[in-house]
């Protein structure tokens, strides 16, 4: 997608250019947009995940744009597929996931949009890693089921107010967010869904979700909307 007028509530494909590569997303921004949500994804899921996409809905009802991507180009994520080698690739992830907000920055109709990170898994430590990378340009972060363990140093060093939500019943997954939770210096909340496992799959668990998820972005994201904006 070119730097030109992105139409809005319609689901647009996108690609964010790497050298002689790409990886690809898909857009949707509401009518009187209040922020930009970017999806970072992990353990060998893509913009397709269907828990992913239905919180991205719900988000979409409190007005804010969203960016589901696939941090791994077709030919990588095909060898990911055999190799796994890809997807515990924290570094990478990061990489590609600052590349893609950067990108966000620079288009006409996202610029000076508040950018929020909602990271699943893995991807909740890529999202974090480019919190701290990108100081100050990170509204507020989301972790579902996240490992933010495997963020390592940058957890200290996270500024944007982050809420992590884990299952009651995702154990391992609990202890290890207790355990960042207490590294961390930025706002932050651990929120546990009851009777949850790890991929919330239990009745009304991902609606529990999308709903702590999107007030958690309402009340640290503040989109300042100049008159005669484009983005109304």
């Amino acid at each position: 997608m070119k730097n030109t007028t992105i139409r809005r509530n319609v689901l647009l494909p996108i690609q964010v250019p790497l050298d002689g590569s790409a990886i690809y997303g898909d857009l949707q921004l509401p009518y009187e947009v209040q922020g930009l949500i970017l999806f970072v994804h992990g353990s060998g899921s893509s913009r397709f995940s269907s828990r992913n996409r239905y919180v991205a809905e719900q988000l979409n009802q409190y007005r804010f744009g969203i960016l589901l991507l696939d941090l791994l180009t077709k030919e990588e994520q095909d060898i990911d597929e055999q190799t796994m080698q890809f997807r515990f690739d924290i570094p990478l992830l990061a990489e590609r996931s600052i590349l893609a907000v950067r990108w966000a920055m620079n288009q006409a109709d996202l610029q000076g949009l508040p950018i929020g990170l909602f990271g699943a898994s893995t991807g909740a430590a890529a999202a974090l890693i480019t919190a701290a990378t990108l100081e100050g340009q990170i509204a507020a972060v989301v972790s579902r089921g996240g490992r933010p363990d495997l963020a390592g140093s940058a957890l200290e060093q996270v500024e944007a107010p982050t809420l992590l939500i884990v299952g009651s019943k995702d154990h391992t997954v609990l202890d290890l967010n207790l355990r960042a939770a207490r590294r961390m210096h930025c706002i932050n909340r651990l929120h546990v869904v009851p009777g949850a496992t790890h991929l919330f799959e239990e009745p009304g668990a991902l609606e529990q979700v999308g709903a702590v998820a999107g007030d958690w972005f309402v009340e640290h994201m503040h989109a300042q909307v100049p008159a005669g904006s484009r983005w109304r």
